[in-house]
């Protein structure tokens, strides 16, 4: 699913950036588009350097507070993921960087983030050797883990070695105390 993301994120998406651009050019005039464009980053620049003060200043309250800042990194990643894609010229890459950054935008692309990533862990966390120790149910119950149910597997202890000293006592089994020989043996066939 990641390589398909990718694949359409660096093939489809610049041949579409360009249809669009040629598209508007066309509706309003070239010099306009380029201004337009000029216009929409500098207007990106602006709102990037306002929310970046906005989590940066978060982010040291949570800090100062003492509570882990996750929200607050969280934010601070998208407004600088947004400004990546303001800066890049195109209007589809805008229009995703806007939605990354605005404050009341953001939000819904931190959970769409939260739950790409959630199901990231839990199927490489599945697919590892402590795949055991994540629960299967929970949210996202539905991507169960390649291997399964329950790891549990019937079955009996066999000691073949016996305690060194096989007198009385050897086993643990002295006045008040349980026996500890295998299968109820007494100390003449061990």
């Amino acid at each position: 699913m990641l390589r398909v993301l990718l694949f359409i994120a660096f093939l489809v998406v610049p041949v579409l950036e360009i249809w669009m651009l040629i598209q508007i050019g066309q509706v309003i005039g070239g010099w306009q588009t380029v201004g337009l464009l000029i216009l929409d980053s500098l207007l990106g620049a602006w709102l990037v350097r306002l929310e970046g003060r906005r989590a940066w200043r978060a982010l040291r309250e949570a800090l100062n507070s003492g509570r882990m800042p996750d929200r607050e990194l969280v934010d601070g990643a998208l407004v600088v993921a947004g400004g990546t894609l303001l800066v890049t010229p195109g209007f589809l890459s805008d229009i995703a960087g806007f939605f990354l950054i605005l404050p009341f935008t953001r939000p819904i692309a931190r959970r769409w983030l939260g739950w790409f990533l959630g199901r990231r862990v839990r199927v490489m966390a599945a697919g590892s050797p402590f795949g055991m120790m994540f629960p299967q149910g929970g949210p996202g119950a539905g991507d169960e883990s390649p291997r399964g149910g329950s790891r549990v597997v019937s079955g009996q202890v066999v000691d073949d070695e016996t305690p060194a000293g096989r007198g009385p006592g050897a086993y643990g089994d002295t006045p008040g105390r349980p026996s500890l020989r295998p299968h109820g043996g007494t100390p003449d066939n061990g």
